[in-house]
């Protein structure tokens, strides 16, 4: 019989199966499965390597996709944009250089990197998995490793397919019981920020548990992995169970038929044991939430849509920050916000960007028409996504309905493309973070789910979806 001692996370198996070698101190050198580079983190990476004289030493773990300055329209044509330009440039003759896989734009692969990962098959249990940017914590949700890395890291994986790295502190979060209609896994992510705060979980590797999250799809699951960093975790993922299985089986880079199988038989161990020890446990109960939406400056600032935005903290450096944050937005402590005009309304990015969400948006506007007081832009994730909304017929709904489907990108999640909200407008976007100036200087975001911005961009004010789910 096994001791106490001897059970494990989940996170603990991967992280043991994957530790090469020890430094004597903290850390620990870690081997690295799979690497994801894009067009805004690599380029200087790239440049140590050029600079030392050192070629890329696993060609075939790394990947590489333009996402985060790439145009949503008129990808056939050269971006007219000189940074974005250079930056896209730069991926191509660094992926050439170096003899790695690109997905270029208007490849059938290409799209935002968190995306195409999973939907191709690259993104599997058991894996660890590392890309430079702060959201590859997405990946999580199939049961695997993943975490954003710097600049200075990028080259280190590059170089040697290892990682120098402290192990993080490991907590559990379950929420129990069933979400309502009109309730997604955006919104149960927004929940656990408010809840747990933008710092709540700084230097933890959380799991996410229990019957609520069970029941969500892999997107969802890829939704709620995707915004753990909004509180300050190292990484999110969510144990692999049949519906990840099912994911996985047949994508084009997933294995096949006898690697399958053998696969298989190790993907069904990573779970966590029964008893197994995290530093720390937190739980939520899935009843208790509803359609959110942020009010302030940082996911963390967040109620339900129905609620009134709270009062100020007696804390006198938390209550200037909070009074900052409320005057950029526009918004009062005892305002209820649900109601308020809405210039844009963004669907798209790492985050909310999947077929599912788009299903989710049309679900809503079908048969429905835009407000013309909003503009509204339609993003998908990646060029698959894109081919999926067309063979579904989605794009007709959505065409029908007012608004116009643009090509994939990061677009609108942040400014650094040409999809940016003018200074002064309040968007309703499904991406994850509403930063000052993030989608814009001067602009003003609220975090949604898909429901909530498809409500919104038919009424031209922010809406409880749930009104036009009890019509249907």
């Amino acid at each position: 019989m096994n001791s106490a001692l001897d059970k494990k996370t989940l996170f603990d198996k991967i992280w043991d199966a994957h530790v090469v070698g020890e430094t004597g101190g903290e850390s620990s050198i870690l081997y690295i499965d799979r690497h994801y580079c894009h067009e805004v983190t690599s380029p200087q990476a790239f440049d140590g390597l050029r600079k030392r004289g050192l070629k890329v030493f696993r060609k075939d773990r790394t990947f590489c996709s333009p996402d985060h300055n790439i145009p949503t329209k008129h990808q056939d044509r050269p971006i007219s944009d000189p940074v974005s330009r250079n930056q896209v440039e730069t991926l191509r003759r660094n992926a050439g250089e170096f003899g790695l896989r690109l997905f270029d734009i208007q490849d059938e692969h290409n799209g935002i990197i968190h995306v195409i990962g999973p939907e191709t098959g690259l993104t599997l249990p058991g894996q660890t998995l590392l890309c430079g940017d702060s959201h590859t914590s997405t990946h999580g949700a199939l049961g695997c490793i993943a975490f954003g890395i710097g600049t200075s890291e990028v080259e280190m994986v590059l170089a040697t397919q290892c990682l120098l790295q402290s192990k993080p502190k490991t907590m559990r979060i379950n929420v129990e019981g069933n979400l309502a209609p009109g309730v997604t896994a955006k919104d149960v992510a927004l929940y656990i920020i408010a809840h747990m705060t933008t710092g709540g979980a700084t230097g933890y590797f959380v799991e996410y548990a229990g019957e609520a999250i069970r029941s969500l799809s892999m997107e969802g699951r890829m939704t709620l992995c995707n915004m753990s960093i909004e509180m300050g975790a190292r990484g999110g993922m969510v144990a692999p169970d049949d519906k990840t299985f099912e994911y996985v089986k047949g994508r084009e880079f997933a294995p096949k038929g006898e690697e399958f199988e053998n696969a298989l038989k190790y993907w069904k161990t990573l779970k966590s044991d029964e008893g197994a020890c995290f530093d720390m446990d937190v739980a939520f109960q899935a009843s208790d939430i509803k359609p959110r939406v942020t009010f302030g400056t940082n996911p963390g600032m967040g109620i339900a849509i129905d609620e009134f935005v709270p009062e100020a903290p007696e804390d006198k450096a938390a209550a200037s920050s909070y009074v900052k944050a409320l005057d950029y937005m526009g918004f009062k402590p005892g305002q209820k916000i649900e109601g308020s005009p809405v210039d844009y309304v963004f669907l798209g990015s790492c985050t909310n960007g999947r077929i599912e969400d788009f299903r989710a948006f049309a679900s809503i506007v079908k048969g429905r028409h835009k407000a013309e007081s909003v503009t509204a832009w339609l993003v998908p994730g990646s060029q698959k996504v894109l081919r999926q909304i067309k063979e579904e017929g989605l794009d007709r709904v959505l065409e029908d309905a007012g608004f116009e489907l643009r090509e994939p990108g990061c677009s609108a999640c942040l400014a650094m493309n040409d999809d940016k909200i003018p200074e002064g407008k309040l968007c309703v976007s499904t991406s994850n973070r509403n930063f000052e100036g993030r989608q814009g200087p001067g602009a003003r975001t609220i975090l949604a789910s898909p429901l909530v911005a498809a409500a919104t961009a038919l009424t031209g004010y922010l809406t409880d979806p749930r009104i036009f789910l009890s019509q249907d």
